[in-house]
């Protein structure tokens, strides 16, 4: 994947998702060359947080603990993405079309960059910084959602890609809630 077509995946429906769909990479090399290192940024930013200043804000953790935590949290990802990617080739039924699973997993890989790159926020022990960079991430992995509707599914109706576009953001927070409960449920496993 480009970085530098994220920005026209936010402006336009055809753009860099046309990229995207022209390149047509395979999904061992999407998962071993984006996802894999893209989902390593929020654990690496929590161990960061941890041994740079856990103690101003967080209950003091070993460094051990922060690793099995970060592990887990690592795997959580890793399978999250291929999960949505059948859940949102699933969802197309809702408008009568059924994108391949390659693009389906080009398209659950893209969404979430914003929420992989939301904990550089870290780099600064701020709490309000951290809450703000995930609300933007949030924001941003919506409208990315919206415009890769359009080619991802070959829609041409407004109302079906609000439609969809509003289950795939369903299915999409119901699975970024699932991740924050490993995390936090991981945390209280550590901090005891």
């Amino acid at each position: 994947m480009n970085m530098m077509m994220f920005p026209k995946m936010l402006s336009s429906h055809d753009e860099g998702w046309k990229w995207l769909a022209d390149v047509h990479p395979s999904v061992a090399r999407v998962f071993a060359f984006y996802v894999m290192p893209m989902a390593l940024i929020p654990p690496a930013m929590v161990l960061y947080a941890v041994s740079a200043y856990g103690e101003q804000f967080l209950n003091p953790v070993s460094m051990q603990a922060a690793w099995a935590m970060a592990v887990l949290f690592y795997c959580c990802e890793l399978v999250a993405v291929p999960v949505m990617a059948a859940v949102i080739q699933r969802l197309g039924d809702i408008v009568d079309a059924r994108p391949a699973y390659h693009d389906a997993f080009a398209f659950s890989a893209a969404v979430p960059t914003p929420l992989w790159l939301s904990p550089l926020a870290l780099f600064l022990p701020s709490l309000t910084l951290m809450g703000m960079a995930m609300a933007v991430a949030l924001f941003v992995s919506g409208v990315l959602i919206y415009r890769g509707n359009y080619r991802l599914f070959h829609l041409s109706d407004e109302g079906q890609c609000r439609l969809l576009s509003g289950a795939i953001l369903a299915a999409g927070l119901v699975a970024w809630v699932v991740l924050m409960g490993v995390a936090f449920v991981s945390w209280g496993w550590v901090v005891s």
